[in-house]
């Protein structure tokens, strides 16, 4: 079946099942296109809250599908591929996490979103990049704070609040990628381009930064706040298309990241996990209702818990 066939065959079948599509900044070009919904991870949590479909299809990775059945778990919450795990989340396994707050009682708990539902059972109040600052300063001065699983944003959360943090040793892969080196060689290629990073990556190349935010953050700054014409764009190269779509007179330049060994030609700026959302699959997701997520009731129970003190928060 080709394009514009898959593309009206999910159109008549998303209204024939009340179904709504939403997708990350992160996952292909095509799927953001065709998506009801597009956003980062807090404004995918909030569409899910609100949503009145009786289908909800999460086109982005695991963790987020898990959020959608734990804020709405009447509704049946289907993901083109079950496959689209995230790096980030598993660098923090559930046991072992447990185990690590139950060694520091009298802490509170907070949890970056890209973590599973397990995960989230032991959690306080869950935070994205977004709005995890003001999560942050929302807590008294002296509160013990656990935060996970990112070392990276949680650095940056502990140098911009002054607070210290306790935090787990877990790290998004393609964030990790990028290197001040190739960040300096497009700046001088583009000495007038404005330097976005994600909070994901390490504090080397957070210090060459413009603007420092979440991917909701960056496009806006991009698009609406800056009046700069070129960007460098330090974070999963899906974010460009959004950004492009919004600001076709300005350019975007993303960032290459470091290649490891036997890695040429990867494109490491992209997660593979997003590239397993295809139209192919979503048409056959929305056509069978498969492969479907599902969440333990009981971990439902706990979970939501610090979903609800999130999106509370955020308001």
């Amino acid at each position: 079946m080709d394009k514009s066939k898959l593309t009206e065959e999910i159109q008549r079948l998303r209204r024939e099942k009340n179904a709504v599509i939403l997708a990350h900044y992160y996952t292909l070009g095509e799927i953001q296109d065709i998506a009801d919904f597009v956003g980062d991870s807090l404004a995918l949590a909030q569409k899910a809250a609100q949503t009145e479909a009786d289908i909800i299809v999460m086109c982005g990775v695991h963790f987020m599908g898990e959020t959608c059945k734990i804020l709405c778990p009447r509704k049946k919450v289907l993901v083109p591929d079950l496959a689209a795990g995230c790096s980030l989340a598993d660098s923090c396994p559930a046991e072992e996490f447990g185990k690590f707050v139950k060694a520091h009682p009298g802490y509170t708990v907070l949890s970056y979103v890209n973590t599973t539902a397990a995960v989230k059972y032991y959690t306080d109040i869950v935070v994205t990049s977004g709005n995890a600052r003001k999560v942050v300063d929302s807590l008294p001065a002296d509160e013990k704070i656990i935060f996970g699983p990112d070392r990276n944003l949680g650095a940056y959360l502990n140098e911009v609040t002054g607070r210290k943090m306790l935090l787990w040793d877990g790290a998004c892969d393609v964030h990790e990628r990028f290197s001040p080196e190739a960040i300096l060689a497009l700046k001088k290629e583009h000495p007038e381009a404005k330097v976005l990073v994600h909070p994901e990556c390490k504090r080397p190349v957070a210090l060459l930064a413009d603007k420092i935010g979440s991917t909701a953050a960056l496009l806006k700054y991009a698009t609406q706040e800056s009046e700069a014409t070129e960007f460098i764009v330090a974070t999963e190269s899906g974010i460009l298309h959004e950004m492009q779509r919004q600001a076709p007179q300005k350019i975007f330049f993303p960032v290459p990241p470091e290649v490891a060994e036997g890695q040429i030609g990867c494109h490491c700026n992209e997660c593979a996990y997003m590239r397993l959302n295809t139209l192919e699959k979503l048409y056959h997701c929305l056509k069978d209702e498969t492969p479907e997520i599902n969440v333990n009731p009981k971990i439902i129970d706990r979970a939501r818990l610090p979903i609800d003190r999130m999106l509370e928060l955020s308001k």
